[in-house]
């Protein structure tokens, strides 16, 4: 039976492998502590954080996330540690809550490696902290207990290290926030939070595991504008796979909803509602301009399709697409695929927990076997190692049984729903492409590659990231990147990155509605001549892409002129004081070579749109390598780390926002001889024309 503790209140631990859950309402940074008998941290070497995740027994996750798990050997300590402390801090300079009081009650479990719950805590009473101390792990008299501890500091990490007895608290605490800053470019931003009412259909293995849909209410929210104001990134919380126990949501953990940020009863990982809108508002003083589509019905949402019924009785239903429940077929389908993310990277987590479990049990039996000498004599040793990996084998195949099975039911999942998906979505290779009509509407999401991971490669979730873009793209040119770019020509790397840059633009321009989206290009040297041809050639450019210093300077003179405007119009409320000539659609800035023909004024004016441009519909698509930047030093450090970095070739470096592991990138590519991108870019120009744009 779960204890659910209270401040103070402790609980006696019935066994030493353990794992931490921390469910919280936006990404925190999660740590831990050792301490000795008297609760003191003797040095840094004795704190597990992202900047060094691990230490004997214990193991936490390298960068902030809304979910943690903290994997903890108590048998493993050394034995001068008498108590493990959970730290939980908020992330600086990442533009999300800046105290716990502003966000939903943190969520604690401390769990067997089976998921089942020993102990909870919910930090409640939180209000200018920080930082928490959230429990502790303690050994009394040879008995290891927990207890709920939900201390806060107002002061940040720093104040909570000090508390400890740790010397040099403030310098550890900024190289963890640093650490915690480095991780961003590699992090995929989750979808924001979901209610209860959104949870995804399971193909679960029996018929009493199947959770139906809960049919959404219509609740129309007003459309999202051009103009926009910045939410903090926020967590989805999708139900993990059956195989992989989870402990109980609290209720306080679910985040609520900002004034900024529209929340649908359906199905959250949406922010903003595609199938259900209401005529545009009028601006006012406390919100942004709105440019909602008119024609925007108000039909309520339809419920998502029954899963197919099973071929014989006892089997898993079959897989259809759009088994999440959402306002419109695309935000199923978007809902559904953030769901298969989830559960393989969670899947995947329990099969590398046990393999590590399996391969430490296996070294602690040969290590209490083989410390008496009598059984190192004869063949006592022998069996003893024979049955020692006899025990890991079996173990490790069981978890590879589990795994194999949600890989193959995920597997059939993705089979099903790659053919349904929309153009927006959809790769280079679908069909779908072909008869794409411009669409008078704004989609959820845009497809900007796959994920897959080494478990089994050939299943390929699709990387959505919501639209408007949140945060700006970079594009990595450089030959370090990964391993294939290493091996690769630097002038066929770069040319790859403009590619890739241009694909991603295509895509952009083929599902805004027309005229609602214009981009730019600068192009110092003319070096992406070649790769910009389709573009050019098609007519789908605001201008020719600028080139030198004066080019530069123009471009970006223009777009910051239209955030500083578009800004003071919302703030002031007069909408209908804009210039009649600016252009009130989304607007893309593709920078090649970067930061060639940048003097120091140009840089300052890209930091700026990378800042405040996506809040106002400006966003920035970078294509350059970090080293050729180097002699600004740390100055474009706020730069990189605001983008999310792609690469043109296969790379593990991008992170889910659940378990962090490292997942292999795949960008899009259009198949070969294939004739896709003219025909889309045709359609473009098209529309364009049709529209009178």
């Amino acid at each position: 039976m779960t204890a659910e503790l209270v401040r103070g209140q402790n609980h006696t631990l019935p066994q030493t492998r353990l794992e931490i859950r921390v469910s919280a309402g936006s990404p925190v940074v999660a740590g831990a502590t050792l301490g000795d008998e008297n609760g003191t941290v003797r040095g840094v070497e004795w704190i597990a954080h992202p900047g060094a995740h691990r230490l004997p027994g214990l193991e936490v996750s390298r960068q902030a996330a809304a979910g943690h798990r903290l994997a903890v050997d108590l048998e493993a300590l050394p034995d001068e540690v008498h108590r493990v402390t959970v730290l939980l801090a908020l992330p600086t300079g990442a533009g999300g809550p800046t105290r716990f009081g502003a966000t939903a009650a943190p969520f604690v479990a401390v769990t067997g490696l089976d998921g089942t719950e020993i102990a909870t805590f919910t930090l409640t009473g939180l209000d200018a902290e920080s930082a928490v101390s959230a429990l502790e792990l303690y050994r009394r008299q040879g008995a290891w207990k927990v207890r709920a501890v939900g201390q806060g500091y107002a002061a940040g990490l720093a104040e909570m290290l000090a508390d400890q007895g740790l010397a040099g608290a403030a310098e550890l605490a900024a190289s963890i926030q640093e650490a915690v800053a480095r991780s961003l470019a590699r992090s995929v931003a989750p979808p924001p939070p979901r209610t209860p009412e959104g949870d995804r259909v399971r193909h679960a293995s029996g018929p009493s595991d199947a959770h139906p849909p809960t049919a959404p209410q219509p609740q129309p929210t007003a459309h999202p504008p051009t103009v926009h104001q910045p939410t903090a990134p926020q967590s989805a919380t999708h139900p993990p796979s059956a195989s992989q126990p989870q402990p109980t949501a609290h209720p306080s953990t679910a985040p609520q909803p900002t004034a900024s940020q529209p929340q649908p009863t359906a199905h959250p990982p949406t922010g903003t509602d595609p199938g259900t809108q209401t005529a545009p508002a009028a601006p006012t003083a406390a919100g942004p301009i709105n440019y909602a589509h008119p024609r925007r019905q108000h039909a309520a949402p339809p419920p998502p399709p029954p899963a197919a019924p099973s071929a014989e009785p006892g089997q898993a239903p079959q897989p259809v697409a759009g088994d999440a429940t959402g306002w419109s077929m695309d935000e199923r389908l978007y809902n559904q695929i953030w769901g298969m993310f989830e559960d393989l990277a969670r899947s995947a987590a329990a099969y590398r927990s046990a393999v590590d479990f399996a391969e430490s049990r296996m070294g602690q039996e040969l290590d209490r076997s083989l410390s008496d000498p009598r059984n190192r004599i004869g063949g006592t040793g022998d069996r003893a190692r024979e049955e020692a990996r006899a025990k890991r084998d079996e173990l490790i195949a069981r978890a590879r049984e589990v795994l194999d099975r949600d890989l193959a039911q995920l597997a059939a999942e993705a089979a099903v729903v790659e053919p349904a998906l929309p153009a927006a979505y959809a790769g280079w290779d679908n069909p779908v492409w072909h008869a794409h009509r411009i669409p008078m509407e704004l989609p959820m999401a845009l497809r900007i590659g796959d994920l897959h991971l080494p478990e089994r490669t050939d299943l390929r979730i699709p990387l959505l990231v919501r639209l408007p873009l949140e945060r700006g793209i970079w594009v990595d040119s450089g030959r370090t990147a990964s391993e294939a770019a290493a091996l690769m020509d630097t002038d066929r790397l770069r040319r790859l990155a403009m590619e890739t840059a241009v694909l991603h633009a295509a895509r952009l321009l083929a599902v805004y509605p027309p005229g609602e989206f214009s981009v730019h290009v600068i192009d110092p040297a003319g070096s992406a001549a070649g790769s910009l041809a389709p573009l050019v050639d098609a007519g789908v450019l605001a201008g020719p892409p600028a080139a030198g210093p004066g080019g530069v300077a123009s471009v970006l003179a223009h777009l910051t002129r239209r955030v500083d405007l578009v800004q003071m119009a919302v703030r002031a409320g007069a909408a209908d004081a804009l210039p009649p000539d600016l252009d009130t659609g989304e607007q893309l800035l593709v920078v090649n070579d970067f930061p060639h023909g940048f003097d120091d004024r140009a840089v300052t004016q890209l930091r700026y749109l990378a800042d405040e441009g996506p809040s106002v519909g400006v966003h920035l698509l970078m294509v350059a390598d970090r080293e050729d930047a180097s002699a600004y030093g740390p100055v474009l450090d706020p730069l990189w780390r605001s983008l999310l970095r792609i690469t043109p070739v296969a790379d593990n470096h991008l992170a889910d926002p659940w378990v962090g592991h490292a997942w292999t990138y795949e960008p899009p590519a259009t198949p070969p001889g294939s004739r896709v991108l003219e025909q889309v870019l045709a359609a473009v120009t098209a529309a364009r024309r049709a529209a009178g744009r």
